[in-house]
């Protein structure tokens, strides 16, 4: 690949292979395109618990997703599900009694 596309290439199969293969937490299909902040949250705790491999806490797993996918989708996201993805970090964090 050549021009300064090549970098951009790279690091979105990077990002998919992470989303993929990632010890962290082996998600729901479809759970950052759903429309509810409480099911995305009840979603990712419900995985974030049953995972044998994640490498932190359930909290955190769940969090370091959520954030993960925001950041990686970037000017991808509509200004609707930014927003239903950031509501679901507060979610998250009234489900895991953290301030």
């Amino acid at each position: 690949m050549s021009g300064s596309n090549a970098g951009a290439d790279q690091d979105h199969r990077w990002s998919a292979k992470v989303t993929r293969e990632s010890d962290a937490l082996d998600l729901e299909e479809g759970v950052f395109t759903k429309d509810d902040p409480a099911d995305i949250a009840a979603s990712l705790k419900r995985s974030a618990e049953r995972s044998k491999r994640r490498k932190s806490d359930p909290y955190r797993s769940a969090m370091s997703m959520l954030t993960f996918h925001i950041n990686r989708a970037g000017s991808n996201l509509s200004d609707r599900q930014r927003a239903t993805l950031e509501a679901a970090k507060d979610e998250l964090r009234r489900l895991f009694h953290k301030a």
